[in-house]
């Protein structure tokens, strides 16, 4: 190769270096994982519980899959640095399967990596509570993440339905993102009626999953909670990974997707600080 093919060579290296670097920022720009700055909080002596998937895999293809990361992490760093005491479960408990591309370059958020280097918060991951074993009622907030393997499991836990029907009868705070809201299908109002019936919900859309083109999933949250009587709602954009949208209804407060992880849990401690 000559001096001047080698140059361009290293010029279009170089450009596609930078176009790499770059990538995070734009899919920002595009709406993607949004830096949503929200009230600081001392919400010191009150108690979060972060609910997860235990499902790994992606139906009869064993593509592994599990909780989406910053569903888990958002959440779960912004109740920690409110000086919250945060415990972790899944609906089998031990390790908490996590979407292995969530955690990869260029989806992997802030609170990702600071996952990554967390060994409390990581041993957490690896030794999740079982909800069987936990008292609801004595968690000021509870959040549900999402992630594909939601689908799998959270919508037909009879265990988290009775659970969160009993948080719910002591108007604890709840929330959820994602297929996460799935985790109320089986919950109770007071008066014996469905949860979300009436009540607005957001949670990912049915455009979303066809665009992923992951329909595989035996549960879509947007048809789900419309079969339970929500008043579904949803934004778009270009694609709809790339929307978002918080909704809060009453003791209850959910976001359409990853992109609505830190004002999910931001809106949740404004709820409980107006409480205390």
């Amino acid at each position: 190769m000559n001096k001047k093919a080698m140059g361009i060579a290293g010029l279009i290296a170089l450009n596609v270096g930078m176009g790499l670097m770059m990538l995070p920022k734009i899919l920002r720009l595009m709406g993607l994982d949004p830096q949503y700055k929200g009230k600081e909080y001392d919400l010191n002596g009150k108690k979060a519980l972060i609910i997860t998937t235990s499902h790994g895999s992606m139906g009869s293809t064993k593509k592994k899959t599990g909780v989406y990361a910053s569903e888990m992490t958002v959440p779960y760093y912004a109740f920690l640095d409110a000086n919250m005491a945060v415990d972790l479960a899944s609906i089998e408990g031990h390790m908490i399967p996590i979407e292995p591309i969530s955690l990869k370059y260029p989806l992997a958020t802030l609170a990702d990596k600071r996952f990554l280097s967390d060994k409390e918060f990581k041993n957490k991951v690896k030794n999740a509570l079982k909800i069987d074993d936990l008292n609801f009622e004595n968690y000021d907030l509870i959040f549900i993440a999402g992630g594909w393997g939601a689908a799998y499991d959270l919508g037909v836990s009879e265990v988290l339905g009775r659970k969160i029907t009993a948080a719910n009868a002591k108007r604890i705070i709840l929330g959820s993102v994602c297929h996460g809201a799935l985790g109320f299908l089986k919950a109770k109002e007071i008066n014996g009626e469905p949860l979300v019936k009436d009540k607005k919900i957001t949670a990912v859309t049915n455009r979303q999953i066809k665009e992923l083109n992951i329909q595989v999933t035996p549960m879509h949250p947007e048809t789900e909670l419309r079969k339970k009587g929500a008043e579904f709602m949803s934004n778009t954009a270009c694609k709809d990974i790339f929307a978002n949208l918080t909704v809060v209804d009453g003791n209850i407060v959910t976001g359409q997707n990853q992109n609505a992880a830190s004002e999910t849990a931001q809106k949740m401690m404004k709820k409980l600080a107006e409480k205390v």
